[in-house]
């Protein structure tokens, strides 16, 4: 903290009041004695300070509400950008840079060069999260937003906030195109770090759940923050009395996070202009129980964020619960609560105008506001919807609609749409859904051309909700017809051949990713036909088990034992027994619905018709085979349950068996956005992944791959490794196959699973990407997300590195030295200079690594060795000679290699020819680094006497279990180093570098004993 610079706010903010300089202190001090561990605790606390300021009690004086920033007036508050502020603490940290305001480092930085291909903000990342927040918890318990930026990619988080949650700014106001890649820098920095909109955000845009079970801190993304705000605006406006109580439209995309814009604004709401809202009361309406769940369990962990609001959060059971709430208060308080609730019975529950209700899903019952005429036995009655009976329980409050797929009534009932829409296609770009990908295989089912007509005649029939009585009829009848089609005993059983040969593949391509699937059917009796004949083919998925994925015991014991494919439709007292039973009561259906939520549950597979079509959020479902007619604004919102991000997820899969294309794209059309599809359709990854395998093909064209295709196990795999040399043989020509690869991978990983590759194809693919899997293990190791390969390429690729022997050479745990006979035998086998370069380079680096733990000093000079072969490596493209003369400056580089880790080697055992301990070792070679840099004499025997010394000195105060931390010894033994320096004849101006080079290799061997 700049205290500095907080003195200087406290006292121009506070000059009324006549603060001493006592009182600035202890203000100060309350904000630095929030202890720093645990540090979610204490960041948390830290924040509730920063966000909400204290009442400081002054003696004879009225008490005085202190704001560490000054939120009303941003300009009056002093801002501060530091690049490389030094923090020690447990080692000595440089943030690359620091946003402080009035001293108070609240944002932090860290940067990765755009220029290094190995270099991603990923690693700027852990450095925030693991390094950081280890190391220096003091810096960090301030650091309320995280960027982390590689130049081309920059993104916004928390220090809590997971790595595939980091989202990026990409509008600096809300009425532009979004901005991707290097511009994202610029948004972010004019969008979420302009001073009026930092302060903002810290202010209202920040949320820590009470009593989190994980270390979560939510920050708002962009589209957010802008629909908050500009919906509280459009409130402003058309609140009652003054205004027609139509507090507008927000269309976000389904998956974007809509719940959390209404707890956003719902901050804003009871802080923001309490003379115009008057303390609102609001109430969160939602029309499924389980919607409303999710959100009652949000909104009840805001209790601290929504203080504004009185401290009244909760669900409501009934009418009448809502109805006595409201009676005993006047303002304040957020309900939830379903649509349904509000037609128990009918009539006046508050004339209040600062109630405002937020209306989820705002294209279904919230807006049937208007009267129906019904036929009955007694003649013609009169009803209405559950949006006009919500409406005369509050005649004046402001309705706010809240939805992805906005109809006309939509924008009738709440009013106009507010000018920040975030769009399907937004959502995906920016990564908070993933892409969908459209599979057509209605030709594999249908029997023959006169059904598909049928099918295509009953679209034509279909017609909204509220159609005349003649179109319902005549829809009727349609669908009585297709019914018969769909439900032809020959269609269903090739209808369940196809799902399971198609979820079989989906899963073998990514085993170790949970991938939930949806059978969505026309109707239940058409759905029971599917089950049972999806069950014939695969009777185990019937039989109950806590998981068919082995599990650690106590992960295992915590799961109750399911089928793997379940049935889940609402029953009907007139049906047949056993479809009676297998619906199952509405305890069991919520049974259900909690279990498929689970990941690790072996509840994979649901057959459903209409539960969980819409509204229903599990992020690992990935695919969605659709059996059912579905249009307009019902079809977006099915399609997009498969849209949530997870991990190893990369896209969400429609599998289309009854031709909704047509519809689909009509629908995207309405409530996507001009321009490019979200939805990936699979004739266009077939025709990009053909593009790449003929651009791949072009680009090996002088490799003889024939032996790979055609060859033994053993010829096949030689080839492989081959093909590895032949890429990395010139750097310009690896980058170029590593881009092609990885464009041919995401093609792949979309059309592989439709078996609509020949096998020609496929066999190609996974040649090229297994030569881009055997260049990632050898120049990379496992990277980040992105790079988890096909489960097939991933054991082909195994296969061919153990039968190399080059497994053997970078598996550290088979070999004790470099000397050693066994490994030398080993790496003379491997014929294959850039693979054995590659090897010992990995090996290399971690002995180095390893040793630095040890010996820091010598481990940053064999490091700088090692830099300097790396970059000779790198220069291989100005080679214009044979591949022989290739293969000699390859081996020459690897000899190098050999030399190194030799001398490191030798260097490690040097200690016992010296007389001295590896610990004393290590002091010593600090001395002579520092001697050697700065060029004075001082004799190696008198170092290693002194370097004895040091040791004395350091194992005297690591008899205290935290005298790296502490300051009281650390300063101790600062002056006692100097002191004994001093009698040596070392000289003193280098006291303080020997120091913290000392204080270094202390934390070293500490983390050492630890291990």
């Amino acid at each position: 903290m700049l205290k500095d610079d907080l003195t200087t706010y406290l006292s121009e903010r506070y000059k009324g009041e006549n603060l001493s300089q006592t009182e600035i202190k202890k203000i100060i001090a309350r904000i630095d004695n929030v202890p720093s561990t645990p540090l979610y605790l204490g960041n948390k606390t830290t924040f509730e300070l920063v966000n909400s300021g204290f009442d400081l009690l002054r003696p004879d004086k009225l008490a005085v509400h202190i704001d560490y920033i000054n939120y009303d007036e941003p300009h009056k508050n002093i801002f501060r950008v530091v690049n490389q502020f030094s923090v020690q603490g447990k080692k000595l940290r440089r943030p690359d840079l620091l946003v402080f305001i009035n001293g108070i480092p609240v944002a932090i930085f860290e940067f990765k060069t755009a220029t290094e291909e190995d270099k991603t903000i990923h690693d700027a990342y852990l450095q925030i999260h693991n390094r950081y927040n280890r190391d220096i918890p003091d810096l960090m318990k301030y650091c309320f937003l995280t960027v982390i930026s590689d130049g081309a990619n920059t993104k916004l988080g928390t220090i809590f906030t997971p790595y595939q949650y980091f989202y990026s700014w990409n509008k600096i106001n809300g009425n532009e195109e979004v901005s991707n890649g290097i511009s994202a820098l610029i948004t972010m920095l004019k969008g979420a770090f302009d001073k009026t909109r930092l302060t903002a955000i810290i202010k209202d845009f920040i949320f820590y759940p009470d009593n989190a079970r994980t270390e979560t801190a939510i920050i708002c993304r962009y589209p957010q923050y802008f629909a908050a705000t500009a919906m509280l605006d459009n409130i402003k406006e058309h609140i009652k009395p003054n205004g027609d109580g139509k507090g507008g439209t927000y269309f976000g995309a389904t998956g974007c996070g809509k719940t959390y814009t209404m707890l956003f604004l719902s901050r804003l709401l009871g802080n923001k202009e309490r003379e115009t809202f008057n303390n609102p009361t609001i109430i969160i309406i939602t029309d499924r129980e389980d919607l409303n769940n999710q959100t009652a369990e949000l909104f009840s962990s805001a209790l601290t964020y929504l203080k504004g609001t009185e401290h009244t959060i909760r669900p409501i059971e009934s009418r009448q619960d809502l109805a006595t709430a409201l009676s005993s208060v006047i303002s304040g308080g957020v309900y939830i609560t379903t649509i349904q609730k509000f037609c128990e019975s009918t009539g006046l529950i508050s004339k209040r105008n600062n109630i405002i209700c937020l209306c989820d899903e705002a294209h279904r019952t919230q807006t049937n506001t208007g009267a129906k005429l019904k036929i009955t036995n007694g003649g013609i009655d009169t009803t209405y919807g559950f949006a006009k009976y919500l409406r005369d329980s509050f005649p004046n409050a402001t309705y706010c609609g809240f939805t992805g797929t906005p109809i006309d009534e939509t924008f009738a009932v709440f009013g106009k749409e507010i000018k920040e829409r975030y769009t399907m296609k937004e959502s995906s770009d920016d990564g908070i859904t993933v892409r969908i990908s459209y599979e057509p295989r209605l030709a594999r089912v249908i029997l023959d051309g006169k059904q598909a007509q049928i099918i295509n005649k009953y679209y034509d029939k279909c017609t909204d909700d509220g159609a005349n009585p003649e179109q319902v009829e005549e829809s009727k009848k349609a669908m009585s017809k297709m019914k018969a089609v769909l439900g032809n005993p020959d269609r269903i059983k090739r209808l369940a051949k196809d799902i399971v040969f198609h979820y079989d593949t989906l899963c073998f391509e990514k085993p170790k990713v949970v991938q939930k699937a949806m059978i969505v059917c026309a109707d239940r009796e058409l759905a029971f036909l599917v089950l049972k004949e999806i069950v014939a083919l695969r009777p185990e998925w019937n039989k109950p088990q806590k998981s068919e994925i082995e599990l650690p015991i106590d992960e295992l014991a915590k799961l109750e034992p399911i089928e793997k494919i379940k049935f889940v439709v609402t029953r009907s007292q007139d049906d047949p027994n056993d479809l009676y039973e297998i619906c199952g009561t509405k305890e069991y259906r919520q049974k259900l619905d909690r279990l498929f939520k689970k990941d690790n549950s072996n509840f994979k597979i649901a057959i459903v018709v209409d539960m969980w079509i819409t509204g229903f959020d599990i992020p690992s479902l990935a695919v969605m085979y659709i059996d059912k007619p579905l249009q307009k604004h019902t079809l977006i919102q099915t399609i997009s349950r498969v849209n949530r991000v997870y991990a190893g997820k990369d896209k969400g899969l429609i599998v289309d068996y009854i031709g909704i294309k047509e519809d689909m794209l009509e629908a995207v059309k309405k409530y996507g956005q001009g321009g490019e599809s979200p939805i990936d359709e699979l004739a266009v990854s077939i025709a990009v992944f053909r593009n790449h395998i003929d651009l791949i093909d072009s680009l090996l064209a002088n490799f003889n791959a024939t032996k790979f295709f055609v060859g033994t196990p053993i010829e096949r795999l030689n080839c492989l490794n081959l093909a590895a040399e032949y890429v990395q043989s010139n750097k310009e020509f690896e980058i170029r196959f590593m881009g092609l690869s990885r464009r041919l991978k995401g093609a792949y990983e979309i059309v592989f699973p439709s078996g609509e590759l020949t096998d020609n194809e496929t066999a190609k693919a996974q040649f090229y990407l297994s030569i881009r899997s055997i260049i990632y293990k050898q120049t990379k190791g496992d990277a980040p997300d992105a790079e988890v390969m096909n489960s097939i390429v991933e054991k082909m690729v195994q296969d061919a590195i153990t039968c190399t022997g080059i497994e053997n050479i970078v598996d550290d745990k088979k070999i004790e030295t470099i000397n050693d006979e066994e490994f030398i035998k080993q790496l003379n086998a491997v014929k294959l200079p850039i693979s054995k370069f590659n090897a010992l380079l990995k090996l290399l680096k971690k002995a180095i690594s390893g040793y630095g733990r040890i010996n820091k000093v010598k481990a940053i000079e064999f490091d700088k060795r090692l830099r300097a072969v790396i970059e000779n490596y790198n220069t291989r493209d100005k080679l214009v000679f044979t591949s022989e003369v290739v293969a000699d400056f390859i081996n020459d580089l690897s000899g190098e290699l050999i030399k190194i880790f030799k001398d490191l080697e030798d260097d490690k055992t040097s200690f016992e020819q010296l007389g001295i301990t590896f610990e004393e070792k290590a002091f010593y070679d600090i001395l002579v680094k520092v001697r050697d840099e700065h060029k004075f004499h001082y004799a190696d025997e008198k170092c290693l006497i002194l370097a004895k010394e040091i040791k004395k000195l350091v194992d005297d105060k690591a008899q205290y279990a935290d005298y790296l931390v502490r300051d009281d010894i650390r300063n101790q033994l600062n002056r006692d180093l100097t002191v004994l320096l001093y009698k040596n004849g070392y000289p003193p101006e280098w006291d303080e570098e020997v120091f913290n080079k000392v204080m270094e290799q202390a934390e070293n061997f500490k983390k050492w004993e630890d291990k």
